[in-house]
């Protein structure tokens, strides 16, 4: 059987060559969520349609798997009045609660979320294809990272449950929520990266908007009663249809206290422009990255190859964190070519719930075109695909391409190819790297492959103030959650970890008194008989 024949035998006829508890009803969401309540949409939805296609006689048929609502602009601000509501200029029940009893309203979220494990699993795969072992693991990582906030936020409190005394001066400090937030999520990790803003937002007493991501909406709708039943009216409001309909209006208002955005920088600038009052803005920006990987002579190249092939096509290679640029030296460089080519020969393609599938349908609308256009403009300027059957494509099926050699003036030496096209440059001198990373415009990771520790010394040192973070003989990787995630230059804005999340959603705010009989008597009666959740000593558990 020829190559493409058995991608193009990959795709299912219809639902019934697909495992009976994989099979996807078609779904149209009426619901979504505004002042505490389950609203029920009478107006135009959008066709969801997923990369999952069926093949007939016909050709490809591509999945419709369901419906969600077309807002419109009026909607969209129902939602943020909703929001601001709830806030009330900080005088809402939710911004002026005890941390304690936030976390527990979040705990209550996380039981009822964790309930809804299988559906929205099931949605993930529909939606943007990621195959089910990713996809557990997205969801399972989510209930980690919002166990690992709320934790790390009960520290925080605990560090802030006593008063200093400086000069006279009596003075307790606290983290005090900014306002109302509009959280926007990617389609490629739609439930982890969108949740490592919004329950950090939450949780520190902000109110918010939320539009989930284009590629990756119904996996939200088992969550919406979650929502509802678990946080206040009003706390968070969810917003659907065309980005460029519904978001300039409420950014327009100026009445968004914080923009916690992921995704390409080219929307982000035209979001925070369209603020009246940018300097009031802040943002938490997850952006775009060409991360590279740097592999010297001496590196071990069974680790190398196999970090690589991880790094370039997890999921496709449609991560930010992903290895998109690979620089070897030329020495080894045959080797390494070798080596990869046949890994990525040994990757399987298919559905995503196919088992030990590795390569998926690509969600977004003519990648596969866009990724062949990349091949092809560097086979012109002389590069080759060195593995067999690299770049060959059906419809949404794209199976990896190993291009070598590489160099200055392709498509894909500069643009981010966000997908399974897998770049490798060689060089003689590590400055050929050095200068590709000092002139990019991303700076978020890179990953050294190496084993002299004085020369992985001399690379580290310069690199870390271009990137903001290197990895020693493995992937680029956003976690552990503990460690600070942010870019410099053009992939970034604010940093986000269990712990950097919470600061960069609240801001330090003072109560303080003069050290008087009087000022520690009003004290010493709030503190006693609790009748302030920011004057406390309280201590949680």
């Amino acid at each position: 059987m020829a190559f493409i024949d058995q991608i193009q035998s990959a795709f299912p006829a219809s639902q019934d060559g697909i495992p009976e508890l994989d099979r996807l009803p078609l779904v149209r969401q009426e619901e979504y969520l505004i002042n505490g309540e389950l609203k029920r949409w009478e107006g135009a939805f959008h066709e969801i349609v997923s990369p999952v296609c069926f093949k007939t006689d016909a050709g490809y048929v591509p999945c419709t798997i369901g419906h969600s609502p077309a807002h419109d602009r009026q909607t969209a601000l129902a939602a943020l009045d909703s929001a601001l509501k709830a806030y009330d200029l900080g005088r809402g029940a939710w911004p002026t609660m005890s941390v304690a009893q936030r976390i527990k309203h979040i705990e209550d979220f996380t039981v009822r979320m964790k309930a809804k494990r299988t559906d929205v699993v099931r949605f993930i795969m529909w939606e943007i294809a990621k195959n089910r072992e990713d996809a557990e693991k997205e969801f399972d990582r989510t209930v980690d990272y919002i166990r690992d906030t709320l934790q790390a936020l009960k520290e925080l409190d605990r560090q802030s449950s006593r008063f200093l005394i400086e000069q006279g001066i009596i003075g307790q400090i606290r983290r005090a929520p900014l306002g109302v937030v509009l959280c926007m999520g990617p389609y490629n990790y739609p439930l982890n990266e969108t949740f490592a803003t919004l329950i950090p937002a939450l949780v520190m007493g902000n109110t918010c908007v939320f539009k989930p991501p284009k590629l990756g909406i119904l996996l939200y709708r088992p969550l919406l009663e979650a929502f509802r039943d678990s946080l206040p009216a009003g706390v968070i409001n969810t917003v659907y249809g065309v980005g460029e309909e519904v978001i300039p209006p409420l950014m327009e208002t100026g009445k968004i206290d914080v923009l916690a955005f992921i995704g390409s920088a080219r929307v982000a600038d035209t979001l925070k422009k369209a603020h009246p009052h940018p300097h009031k803005l802040r943002s938490v920006l997850g952006l775009g990255a060409k991360n590279p990987a740097i592999i010297l002579p001496d590196a071990d190249l069974e680790t190398t190859v196999s970090e690589c092939l991880l790094g370039a096509l997890s999921y496709n290679g449609q991560r930010c964190t992903a290895l998109k640029i690979i620089f070897v030296h030329e020495s080894i460089a045959a080797d390494f070519i070798a080596k990869l080519s046949v890994k990525i020969s040994a990757l399987k393609t298919g559905m995503p719930w196919d088992k030990d599938v590795k390569i998926t349908p690509l969600p977004v609308k003519n990648k596969s075109e866009y990724l062949d256009g990349l091949v092809q403009d560097a086979i012109s300027k002389g590069a080759k695909v060195v593995n067999p059957e690299g770049g060959v494509f059906a419809k949404t099926l794209f199976f990896p391409a190993l291009l070598f050699p590489v160099a200055p003036g392709m498509r894909v030496y500069e643009e981010e190819q966000f997908g399974p096209v897998v770049p490798v440059v060689p060089y003689s001198d590590v400055s050929t790297a050095l200068e590709y990373v000092h002139n990019s415009h991303y700076g978020q990771q890179l990953s050294i492959f190496g084993k002299d520790p004085a020369v992985i010394a001399g690379l580290v040192d310069p690199l870390m103030n271009q990137v903001s973070r290197v990895n020693l003989n493995s992937q680029c990787q956003r976690g552990p959650d503990v460690f600070p995630f942010t870019g410099r230059k053009g992939s970034a804005e604010g940093t986000l970890s269990v712990t950097d999340a919470l600061r960069a959603f609240s801001i330090r705010s003072l109560f303080a008194a003069k050290e008087s009989e009087l000022n520690k008597g009003i004290i010493s009666e709030i503190t006693h008989e609790r009748k302030s959740n920011f004057i406390s000593t309280d201590f949680i558990f």
